[in-house]
């Protein structure tokens, strides 16, 4: 399953968010959510916000890892769909 995950930081932790996301090594970042597969993130830096696309068969997972950044930003997570699954599901409910 996929889901996107939207964040803003507070102003008052932002400096400390930037910081440490800049100083995440690879590794470290892997870590930073195991079980669940990053296919894109993009940051709006100058708005203090992004977002993220990911894919997890275990929602405990996709929590776990926007908890690990909750102290620091506000976050929500939403359930998406791509474009081939959004169709095969609006052509089924239409038999189409």
């Amino acid at each position: 399953m996929k889901f996107m995950l939207t964040w803003s930081s507070f102003p008052e932790t932002r400096h400390d968010a930037y910081k440490g996301f800049a100083q995440m090594t690879d590794a470290e970042d892997e870590a930073d959510h195991p079980g669940v597969k990053l296919i894109g993130r993009w940051h709006d830096i100058v708005a203090c916000g992004g977002m993220l696309i990911c894919e997890s068969d275990d929602i405990s997972a996709v929590q776990s890892f926007a908890l690990n950044w909750s102290g620091v930003l506000n976050i929500e997570v939403r359930p998406v769909v791509d474009d081939n699954e959004a169709k095969t599901m609006l052509k089924k409910k239409w038999n189409l």
